[in-house]
């Protein structure tokens, strides 16, 4: 997807949540705060981003997130609970009702026979509750991380309905 296509989707999630009066927070680690970045490309976009935050440690997961460091060690920060933490968690520590949050391996090491390079991690909070859902994307990092990126934006522009 290219740069173009990514602004695109961020100004549609952009109707989205200003049309249902609603704003959002951004929990991302392999993504880096591209998503935020994409975000923030739109004119307006703080009538509908309270905040994003990079989580990448696991340290950072806990401290900003509150995500249970009983979790991160036995799931592991690639994990749906979580990423449920994360989402959840960006709710409860700001302005917003929705959240993204993202957790992957992107490569090109680090990736094992249970959680291979190009897993990716999702979850999403939205005024009804928290979903989470896991992905495999193909690619070099930037392929995994640019997927993972119009993925997060493309799926909560369909969960607003």
């Amino acid at each position: 997807m290219s740069d173009p296509e990514l602004t695109q989707l961020a100004a549609n999630l952009g109707a989205r949540l200003k049309a249902h009066g609603l704003m959002l927070a951004t929990a991302e680690s392999c993504t880096g705060g591209w998503i935020a970045k994409c975000v923030t490309d739109i004119a307006g976009s703080s009538g509908w981003l309270d905040r994003g935050c990079v989580t990448y440690s696991n340290t950072a997961k806990q401290e900003l997130l509150g995500v249970r460091a009983e979790t991160l060690a036995e799931l592991g920060a690639v994990s749906e609970p979580v990423v449920r933490q994360m989402a959840e968690g960006a709710v409860d520590l700001s302005a917003a009702q929705v959240a993204v949050a993202v957790s992957g391996i992107a490569g090109p090491g680090g990736g094992s026979a249970e959680k291979p390079v190009g897993m990716v991690c999702f979850g999403f909070t939205l005024p009804g509750g928290t979903s989470t859902e896991t992905r495999y994307f193909d690619g070099d990092r930037e392929a995994v991380r640019r997927q993972s990126v119009a993925y997060a934006l493309s799926r909560l522009i369909v969960l607003l309905g």
